[in-house]
C-alpha cells in the first residue's frame, strides 16, 4: 500500500478503540463522538477488507485480524512521535537567532532581553547584523523591522507608531535627515544619514535636531541625553517583531514574544 493511501486518521481511531475496547472511551480521548469512531472503524474495515472488532456479551473484542496489526501500528505511532520530536528539536533548542537594527537593539531590545536571559540560563543569543535578511538563508528565529506592517509574516508591533522631534541639550541649530525622518518640506539638512542609528548618533553628539521613532529615543530622553522639542506625532512605520508562521508557532519563539509584549 502506498504511503499516500494510508488511512492515518482511521488507524489512530482504531488504536484508541483497541486500547480502550470501547468506542465511547476512544471518542472521549479523541474529542469526537462515539458515532464518529464507529464510522472511522467501519471505513477502515471496508478499506482493509477485514473485520477488526466484534461485539460479545462481555463487550467489545478484537478479532484475530484486529490483533495482528496492533504491535506494528503502535510501533509506527511511536516512530511518528520520535520524528515530530526530532523536527521540533531545532525549535526548542537552546539558542535564538535574532536580526534587529543595531540602534534599536541597544536602546530597546537589549534591556528587555536581559531579564529573559537571566531566567533562561544556558540559552545562546545570536544577533544577526541585517534585520532585512532572509529567514531561511540566515536561519533566523525572529527579526525586528521598522515597517508599516508584517505583510506575509506573522508579527506583533512592539511599540506605538509614533515619532518625535529631538535634539541634545545645546545642540547646533541644524537639521539631521534620514530616509524615514519626514522633515518639514523645504528643510535643508546639514547631515544626511542613511539610517535611524546614524541620525540618532549625530543628534546625541549635538550636531542638530532630527525626527526619530519615539521607541528609539525614550531611554535617551529619560537619561537627559536628548530633549523632545515637540509632541510625538503618528508615524506610518513602527518596530515590528516578525517571523514566518512555522517559527512563530514554535514554543521558544512564543516564550520570547510573550516576554517582550507582556
Amino acid at each position: 500500500m502506498k504511503r499516500t493511501h494510508l488511512p492515518l486518521n482511521a488507524l489512530r481511531v482504531y488504536d484508541a478503540a483497541a486500547r480502550h475496547l470501547s468506542f465511547t472511551r476512544a471518542a472521549d480521548e479523541l474529542a469526537v463522538t462515539p458515532a464518529a469512531v464507529g464510522q472511522q472503524i467501519r471505513a477502515l474495515e471496508d478499506h482493509l477488507g477485514v473485520v477488526l472488532f466484534r461485539r460479545t456479551s462481555k463487550g467489545l473484542e478484537l478479532t484475530p485480524e484486529g490483533t495482528a496489526g496492533l504491535n506494528a501500528l503502535r510501533e509506527g505511532f511511536l516512530r511518528f512521535e520520535e520524528s515530530v520530536d526530532a523536527m521540533q528539536a531545532g525549535q526548542s533548542s537552546d539558542r535564538y537567532t535574532i536580526a534587529a537594527p543595531r540602534e534599536f537593539y541597544a536602546a530597546w531590545l537589549a534591556p528587555r532581553i536581559a531579564p529573559f536571559q537571566a531566567q533562561t540560563p544556558g540559552v545562546q543569543y545570536i544577533l544577526a547584523p541585517d534585520e532585512g535578511a532572509d529567514f531561511t538563508e540566515a536561519n533566523l528565529d525572529l527579526a525586528i523591522r521598522f515597517i508599516a506592517g508584517p505583510g506575509e509574516l506573522e508579527g506583533v508591533q512592539l511599540a506605538p507608531a509614533l515619532k518625535v522631534l529631538v535634539a541634545a541639550p545645546e545642540a547646533r541649530d541644524a537639521w539631521i535627515d534620514w530616509p524615514e525622518a519626514g522633515l518639514p518640506e523645504g528643510t535643508a539638512a546639514c547631515i544626511k544619514a542613511s539610517s535611524a542609528g546614524q541620525a540618532m548618533s549625530s543628534a546625541l553628539a549635538g550636531m542638530g535636531r532630527t525626527i526619530l521613532p519615539l521607541a528609539l529615543v525614550e531611554s535617551a530622553v529619560e537619561a537627559g541625553l536628548l530633549e523632545t522639542l515637540d509632541d510625538p506625532v503618528e508615524s506610518k512605520r513602527a518596530y515590528w517583531l516578525v517571523a514566518p508562521l512555522p517559527q512563530w508557532r514554535s514554543k521558544k519563539v512564543k516564550a520570547l514574544v510573550h516576554h517582550l509584549t507582556s
